[in-house]
């Protein structure tokens, strides 16, 4: 026989209060995921993961079957021709996330001209590439000879279009499956990597990458084109009015300056890194540096979501806004905080050359992405609102400033100058667009807006 005391409460068992909890984060997540906004920024973010693992396997695998110096020098290489299929593929990632979902019948052809010119023009820029290689120092000497230096233009022109159809899918509202694509493409090319390490003990790490990335463009664009493509198409409001070219133009003519500037940021800066440092010491930078990108991708992969959701439909723009912000610090902030703490021992698995040299880098680039975070949702926000001016002052400037103080800096402070200019610059961009952000945040809804906003909410809350 038990007796309770007056006044005394049953406790509720730990478990009940952890199932409560779970209960309502499992709500929460199913509510978002009736968001396109969340959904697609979810499946970018969880491709943004699963990229991150996988990647962190196949770099362990490198690290391991190969040299220290051979594995910095595919690293230069693998980064030189992102550089150059990201010239304009990168450029277009904008503008196809802000018309795409406006395009109706016409989708196909945009993202048919978007694979077109990002893909010839990456070639051309590598054939300059190819005629200069003397500049670029030793890293990139093996790309001397015709058989090279066509296999690198070969993979300059699949890396194009692999960069476009993620944001094609994006743009569809179906990013779903990007992450399925990276999954298996990741997948292939661990195995890739360990099969071929015996035959090509110099050049594995490239062919391993490039191959699987050229066989995963098959079935994703018949994909694209063959069935979302038409299913798009026929989903178009009637009535809708599919983007003029002369539209697109003036969209990229102010968008693409500010793009191509964090495109430097990105790629030129480690090019440029790799061509004054040894392969061994550009193997530490460039693994700190692939891990610190991927934590900073976590805040551009929601911003991409938003821009397609902006596009749609413009009245939600400041609600969308606002919990992108919330949702992307929710989720980023404790990456960085892990990062920070775990960096060294994150890095001292691939070697202790790697933890040594590489552990300051990646907690500066682990810090710099919290301010990212602002930058990319304004960046969003005047992409849905097509201020293309704004958009190119503000990536001009942070291009001019990281790569600035970083090369200033490389002299004294060796590869963790990059980190320094990162942080730096933005952190002072993000003070200065603060003010235009919150303007952004606190704009208006129409009244039509807001109820469909607050139904969807009161309806999963129900649930």
């Amino acid at each position: 026989m038990s007796t309770t005391v007056a006044g005394d409460r049953p406790k509720q068992p730990d478990s009940g209060r952890g199932a409560g909890r779970f209960a309502v984060l499992w709500r929460r997540l199913q509510r978002d995921l009736r968001n396109p906004l969340f959904l697609n920024g979810y499946a970018l973010m969880a491709n943004t993961g699963i990229t991150a693992v996988l990647g962190m396997g196949y770099w362990l695998l490198a690290a391991r079957l190969y040299s220290p110096e051979d594995f910095g020098r595919s690293q230069a290489l693998i980064t030189a021709m992102r550089l150059f299929a990201g010239l304009i593929a990168l450029g277009l990632t904008g503008a196809l996330a802000r018309f795409i979902p406006i395009a109706g019948r016409r989708t196909g052809g945009l993202i048919a001209r978007g694979y077109l010119v990002a893909t010839l023009t990456a070639v051309v820029a590598a054939v300059g590439f190819l005629l200069t290689l003397p500049f670029w120092g030793e890293n990139y000497a093996t790309l001397a000879g015709t058989g090279p230096g066509l296999f690198f233009l070969a993979s300059v022109a699949i890396w194009s279009v692999f960069t476009l159809q993620d944001v094609a899918l994006a743009g569809m509202r179906k990013a779903v499956w990007v992450p399925v694509n990276s999954l298996c493409f990741g997948l292939v090319k661990m195995g890739l990597l360990v099969a071929v390490a015996g035959a090509l003990p110099d050049d594995g790490i490239y062919v391993s990458w490039i191959v699987p990335t050229a066989i995963a463009l098959i079935p994703i664009n018949f994909f694209i084109f063959g069935v979302l493509v038409p299913r798009h198409a026929r989903r178009a409001p009637a009535g809708a009015r599919p983007p003029k070219l002369r539209e697109i133009g003036r969209f990229l003519a102010g968008d693409y300056p500010g793009a191509f500037s964090i495109l430097a940021i990105v790629y030129f800066l480690p090019v440029f890194v790799a061509s004054r440092v040894s392969g061994e010491m550009f193997g530490y930078f460039a693994m700190a540096q692939t891990l610190g990108a991927m934590i900073e991708l976590l805040a551009i992969n929601m911003a991409v979501s938003l821009t397609v959701e902006g596009s749609t439909d413009g009245s939600k723009l400041a609600a969308n806004c606002r919990q992108a912000l919330r949702r992307s610090y929710l989720i980023i902030v404790p990456v960085s905080a892990v990062t920070f703490v775990a960096a060294p021992l994150i890095l001292s698995v691939f070697g202790p050359g790697f933890s040594e040299h590489g552990t300051p880098l990646l907690r500066l680039m682990a810090l710099a992405v919290l301010p990212r975070v602002l930058i990319e949702i304004y960046l969003s926000g005047l992409r849905a609102r097509s201020q293309a001016r704004k958009l190119a002052l503000v990536q001009i400037g942070l291009a001019v400033l990281v790569l600035s103080s970083s090369v200033i800096l490389l002299p004294v402070a060796g590869i963790t100058s990059v980190g320094y200019g990162l942080l730096f610059s933005e952190v002072l961009v993000a003070l200065l667009i603060f003010n235009g952000l919150r303007k952004i945040l606190d704009r208006g809804e129409t009244p039509q807006s807001a109820s469909a906003r607050e139904a969807p909410e009161a309806a999963s809350w129900s649930t």
